[in-house]
């Protein structure tokens, strides 16, 4: 991706709030701000590590297993023709080429040998050439639009309140900043300088993001999270689920033959035909539409027949089921994550103006 075309899809507004544009660079500062871009960074340096190596091999790529990850994407964003896929990536600044090659590197990060080295790069310090690279990264792997939603709410809190935050939270908030960035003091017009930011913006980050958890400490009472959790009871169901995955049905038969009739453990069974196997724990609403019955209305200890997935098939045996309880944490996650969804979703609808739609 050219330098200047970088330019051009780094100005792109994602949303607007009153009188002020938020761009795509506006995202990926405030998200690098909050600490969410150190993880991505190194796992896209990782990639491009992987695709070199294999280059460098003369490795021949998968072209049928790209085309049909490609696929997989267009029907995920409802991208049925050609003509669909290009409006998309023009209304993203991208092209058709930026398409292809972020498809070739995931194959290589899937499929080829990685030794865990990596050029260890820091972002800031990075060439414009890869940067530019990450954001195309990033817009397709879907984490832009979770950027862009995460600072839409602070945006919109920031517009919702009556007040600014106190001295002592906005004091919490840049001590909290600081311990992300692993940043003293006296190294902070640097940072700024190679992000090319400044105080101000700064300022305003902090602020903003005390206003936010001010809301979310107010909106995440226990009496709100136990009032939700009664409301959501069966979505909340909690499953512990052993799972078997198969190639074919007739394999997915004889392995419920064998848990049957055999008395074999899903265990044994994955382990004399090599079968994958996992020991999860999943909540109803997470289950596909088309087996929450089967899942509520199963003894527990009894295997489900065979269930279509993907290309294969799994086996399910569910060994128990219970109500939500308050002290779980991922009950206590989930319960948060929707009050705050609904009281986000309502102040953006108030205050902020999409440019761009989100999955």
């Amino acid at each position: 991706m050219a330098e200047a075309n970088q330019d051009a899809v780094e100005s792109r507004v994602v949303f607007g709030s009153g009188d002020r544009n938020f761009s795509v660079r506006d995202v990926i500062d405030a998200a690098h701000f909050r600490g969410e871009v150190a993880a991505s960074w190194k796992n896209f340096l990782r990639e491009i590590a992987v695709e070199e190596k294999a280059d460098e091999a003369g490795q021949e790529a998968d072209d049928e297993a790209i085309d049909t990850a490609a696929e997989r994407f267009r029907y995920n964003h409802d991208l049925i023709t050609a003509e669909e896929t290009e409006k998309w990536l023009a209304e993203r600044g991208l092209s058709l080429g930026d398409f292809s090659s972020y498809f070739v590197r995931r194959y290589w990060s899937e499929t080829a040998e990685d030794d865990g080295a990596t050029d260890a790069a820091d972002y800031l310090a990075a060439p414009e050439d890869l940067r530019a690279l990450f954001t195309m990264e990033l817009t397709f792997s879907g984490e832009l639009d979770g950027m862009a939603q995460r600072l839409s709410w602070r945006v919109a809190a920031k517009a919702a309140a009556k007040e600014e935050a106190d001295a002592q939270i906005f004091a919490v908030a840049e001590a909290n900043f600081r311990e992300r960035q692993g940043l003293p003091e006296s190294e902070e017009n640097d940072w700024l300088g190679k992000l090319g930011r400044n105080e101000e913006w700064l300022r305003a980050q902090i602020a903003m993001e005390a206003i936010y958890h001010r809301a979310c400490a107010a909106l995440l009472s226990p009496e709100a999270r136990a009032r939700e959790i009664s409301a959501l009871r069966l979505p909340l169901t909690n499953f512990e689920v052993e799972t078997l995955e198969f190639d074919s049905l007739d394999a997915a038969r004889e392995g419920l033959l064998c848990v049957q009739q055999d008395g074999m453990t899903m265990e044994e069974v994955a382990s004399e035909g090599r079968y994958p196997y996992r020991h999860t724990e999943v909540l109803l609403e997470d289950v596909p539409e088309d087996l929450q019955q089967k899942f509520l209305s199963v003894t527990p200890g009894e295997t489900l027949e065979p269930i279509t997935h993907g290309e294969g098939f799994h086996l399910c045996r569910i060994i128990g089921k219970a109500e939500p309880n308050l002290e779980d944490p991922m009950v206590k996650e989930r319960a948060e994550d929707r009050i705050l969804d609904r009281h986000f979703a309502e102040l953006c609808s108030n205050h902020i103006q999409w440019r761009r739609v989100l999955p």
